[in-house]
């Protein structure tokens, strides 16, 4: 499930930047292929440095 909310989150997120961006660019065309194929790059590139960060524990403090 969290692979695939990191992808809807992705997606909304490009396509909002693309929607920002065509509006300051003067009102040109959204480029809706274009920002969905970027959504689907960048879902994967968060799950791909996800897998890399180490799951290592946090360290117990104990007092004496």
């Amino acid at each position: 499930m969290q692979y695939i909310m990191t992808f809807v989150w992705a997606f909304i997120l490009v396509q909002m930047v693309n929607f920002v961006l065509m509006s300051l660019g003067g009102g040109h065309d959204l480029n809706l292929d274009f920002a969905s194929i970027m959504g689907v790059v960048f879902g994967a590139l968060a799950v791909i440095v996800a897998a890399l960060i180490p799951n290592e524990p946090i360290p117990q403090h104990h007092e004496h």
